[in-house]
């Protein structure tokens, strides 16, 4: 087996976009902002949609085509959920390099129009305060500063300030555009990736191109050149089919004893049991022969299980808790009898 090629870089860096035009899979985003980078005319922007579909790239793809790599650190002002983004700094840092005015000059072949930008990635974990005191800055300084918003949850940012921006929804990608990404990634690493390996990889990252290329560069290094499904599953945190299937099938036998065998044998091997939860969603919303009602009663635990463990419950009672109850729907016990069980 011949060894990977070892980089010192993150392949999500290094297989980052450079131009707008390269962004997979948003061609009506790419097909707008590429307009405006011809005219030069950029309104506020808002970008929102699931993680790893292409928002921070396509910000800083903008402002890279604006201004150049000579002007860009003078022009773009880049703060994520890392940085301080209380109300001081809105009012202080902010304000401040809203504030400075700049000229229009073309430099290397750049357009550096007379405006900077300010790019405020992950926007939705912005305090209400904070973004309510945002609006007067992109009022007062709208001739001289852009603004550029990224966020999961566009019900999070205040509607004051949405409506002042373009709005832009970047979609999950579909796993052929995903696929053709991997391969151009593979190519150039010399990897071997089969077709099963390729879906897989697909649909444990769900439609999250960052979360894919770290999985396979993880892959890569720990497994070499050659990267099967199995592999993939290892190293991505998801538990194997076999085991979701098996506590599905115990409560399904209607078995308690056995039920609870497979519990134990979940929390012995460490699985997080909110993915657990996650993947038996799937099973039971795909699987026949059991009717929507029994599917409602189990998904409404589902998501009464989760909420407790994210509040800190113990993994090993609630998920004991959800199999008694998918027990109880699968072999049409009564609510009422379970309730005085």
């Amino acid at each position: 087996m011949a060894p990977v090629v070892q980089s010192s870089q993150p392949w999500v860096e290094k297989y980052r976009p450079r131009q707008v035009k390269d962004v997979a899979h948003q061609d009506e985003v790419v097909r707008v902002l590429t307009n405006t980078l011809e005219t030069s005319n950029c309104p506020h922007m808002l970008f929102y949609g699931p993680p790893g579909t292409g928002k921070t790239t396509t910000a800083l793809a903008i402002a890279h085509q604006l201004f150049g790599p000579e002007m860009y650190k003078s022009r773009v002002l880049e703060l994520n959920a890392s940085d301080d983004r209380g109300i001081n700094v809105v009012r202080t840092k902010i304000k401040n390099f809203a504030a400075v005015a700049v000229g229009s000059s073309r430099q290397g072949g750049y357009p550096c129009p007379p405006f900077k930008i300010i790019i405020l990635d992950e926007a939705d974990s912005m305090t209400e305060d904070a973004q309510n005191a945002l609006r007067r800055t992109m009022e007062t300084y709208s001739k001289v500063t852009r603004f550029f918003f990224i966020c999961n949850y566009i019900s999070r940012i205040i509607e004051p300030l949405a409506s002042r921006c373009a709005k832009f929804r970047f979609k999950p990608l579909t796993e052929e555009i995903m696929g053709s990404r991997i391969l151009h990634i593979c190519r150039e690493e010399g990897l071997s990736l089969d077709s099963e390996a390729l879906s897989t990889l697909s649909s444990i990252s769900q439609g999250d191109l960052r979360r894919a290329i770290t999985y396979l560069q993880s892959a890569a290094r720990l497994f070499g050149s050659s990267i099967s499904a199995r592999d993939l599953i290892s190293v991505s945190g998801v538990i194997p089919n076999e085991v979701t299937q098996a506590i599905f099938s115990a409560c399904r036998s209607g078995n308690f004893d056995l039920a609870n065998k497979e519990v134990d044998n979940v929390i012995a091997e460490g699985y997080p049991v909110s993915q657990m939860l996650s993947q038996l969603y799937d099973i039971v919303i795909d699987v026949d022969g059991i009717s929507d009602e029994q599917k409602a009663r189990i998904c409404k635990k589902f998501a009464e299980a989760d909420k407790c463990l994210v509040d800190g419950a113990d993994e090993y009672l609630q998920l004991l808790d959800v199999a008694s109850t998918t027990m109880q729907a699968l072999t049409n016990m009564p609510q009422d009898m379970a309730c005085e069980s």
